[in-house]
């Protein structure tokens, strides 16, 4: 709850990125200064011109909609970020013991890690779609609106559940929940990669204390932040390799129309093929830069407190 209320400006600024509304906008700012569009830009001057564009917008949001805007859809997210992390280690930690006894003699391997992470993460998404889908459109709320709020659609949270299931049946609190799905492959790599990184480190330690050598000063360095630095090298891998599904789950939960007044995407592969054919692929890594800010200190900091909270409690994490 800490990393989210602290990493909310960014959290905010990625989901706009990721809109059909921002890009957009960007599009129509570079064609105004001759501007050539991203997909045929030199690497080096698009991810300068994706930072400077970050920072200009995450500077304009307080001026035009008040620092409040900042932490747009925070209330969701504090409450969908606890039955959510609860549920993933939970469905995790079991699921580790149940498919390795069941499957594989009891014995832990990289395909138990594997299937765990992938039933831990489908149990999660679908438990959790309706809270990030109304976080999504909080954040995405005010993008035609001026000072003052004028051109707000929710109240609040409760107010934009109403008016989707009024709207869109209960269903539509699901929009997005097929990307969730294929996002299931970020948190399986995060965690067959972190069990990995574990599994060296224990293998190291376990190397110096048979030597008997006197632990030195980067021997106690690794040993104290070792397990921080897997996690959050975990996460940003994953991140990095998995990261277009988080554009394709934010434009669907966004459900933008087209000129005729229809929903633009009809799923999954629909959302994928338009951005591409419409946007190019540089549109499918839109708001990385603050999505990777925001994602790997959390990781870091979450699995470090709870690898500390165990040991405090005398517990292996087995994990």
């Amino acid at each position: 709850m800490t990393s989210a209320t602290l990493t909310s400006p960014l959290d905010v600024l990625k989901t706009r990125l990721q809109s059909t509304f921002y890009q957009g906008e960007l599009a129509a700012r570079r064609a105004a200064k001759g501007i050539p569009p991203v997909h045929q830009l030199s690497l080096p001057r698009a991810a300068l011109l994706h930072i400077t564009e970050t920072g200009q917008i995450l500077a304009a949001i307080p001026k035009v909609e008040g620092w409040k805007a900042l932490f747009k859809g925070l209330g969701p997210n504090l409450v969908g970020v606890v039955p959510a992390r609860a549920i993933n280690f939970w469905a995790y930690g079991n699921g580790k013991k149940v498919i390795s006894e069941k499957l594989f003699d009891g014995k832990e391997s990289a395909g138990v890690h594997l299937l765990a992470a992938a039933s831990a993460g489908l149990m999660t998404g679908t438990a959790t779609n309706p809270i990030w889908l109304v976080k999504t459109r909080l954040q995405l709320d005010k993008q035609n609106a001026g000072p003052g709020g004028m051109g707000r659609q929710y109240l609040n949270a409760w107010d934009c559940v109403k008016k989707t299931v009024r709207t869109e049946g209960f269903r539509g609190l699901y929009r997005g929940l097929s990307a969730s799905y294929l996002g299931v492959s970020e948190s399986t790599l995060q965690w067959v990669l972190y069990e990995q990184a574990k599994a060296s480190l224990a293998r190291r330690q376990q190397a110096l204390d048979d030597s008997g050598r006197t632990p030195g000063v980067w021997d106690k360095t690794v040993e104290y932040t070792g397990k921080l630095t897997a996690a959050g090298g975990a996460k940003f891998i994953a991140a990095l390799i998995t990261y277009p599904h988080e554009v394709v789950r934010t434009r669907l939960r966004q459900a933008p129309v087209d000129v005729s007044g229809r929903v633009k995407y009809t799923g999954l592969l629909s959302c994928f093929k338009t951005v591409l054919k419409e946007e190019g692929v540089a549109a499918l890594y839109g708001g990385l830069v603050p999505h990777m800010l925001r994602v790997v200190p959390s990781a870091a900091i979450m699995f470090g407190v709870y690898e500390g909270v165990l040991k405090g409690l005398g517990e292996n994490s087995g994990v």
